[in-house]
């Protein structure tokens, strides 16, 4: 039996990504990139954990909620301030998630916990973070790789992906392999792993 709150907030979350005007081509067709990336990361934690809580579930689908409503330009340009704008995103997400957990009628213990993968506390540490970030990296290789492929040199995007396939368990890795993608871009996977 479905639990009523888990679908508010499915439901709620979905309705909030949806209202994102940064739009994404996933298989010609066009919709709210913030939608698209919930929806994906959601299918790799299924396809990682067949058996993922419905905490898990509830992360990867809110993992970036409302992100297009703090600009990257807000921030000034460099690594602080993208390291700026990535905490106050996280802020954001955990803040906003706990809101939609509220309003479904969750406890304070379940919204803290959705609320911690969501700032990925317990990395290395709590299988299900694992989970999720695997399933966000799957996501970055999946929706994001081409597009950097098609601006970065070679080595640039190859030590991109190599720390990016470093955070990710055996299992994400050898799923990154699966991944539909075009020669060039299989051939920056493979030399990024073996780096």
């Amino acid at each position: 039996m479905t639990d009523a709150r888990f679908e508010r907030a499915l439901g709620a979350i979905d309705a909030a990504n949806s209202a994102d005007p940064n739009r994404i081509d996933v298989g010609g067709v066009v919709r709210p990139k913030e939608l698209v990336h919930a929806e994906l990361v959601t299918g790799w934690v299924l396809r990682l954990r067949p058996d993922a809580g419905p905490e898990l579930l509830l992360a990867a689908r809110a993992h970036h909620v409302c992100r297009w409503k703090i600009a990257r330009s807000s921030y000034p340009s460099g690594r602080r301030g993208y390291l700026s704008w990535r905490r106050a995103l996280h802020e954001l997400h955990v803040e906003r998630v706990g809101e939609i957990l509220h309003e479904a009628g969750y406890d304070g213990a379940t919204i803290g916990r959705v609320q911690d993968l969501v700032a990925k506390r317990g990395l290395g540490k709590d299988p299900d973070t694992q989970t999720f970030e695997d399933a966000l990296c799957l996501v970055f290789i999946e929706t994001q790789l081409h597009q950097l492929a098609a601006r970065l040199d070679d080595d640039k995007i190859v030590g991109i992906v190599a720390k990016t396939l470093k955070k990710m368990s055996a299992e994400a890795v050898r799923l990154a392999g699966t991944i539909d993608s075009l020669p060039h871009e299989r051939a920056i996977i493979e030399r990024a792993a073996g780096a």
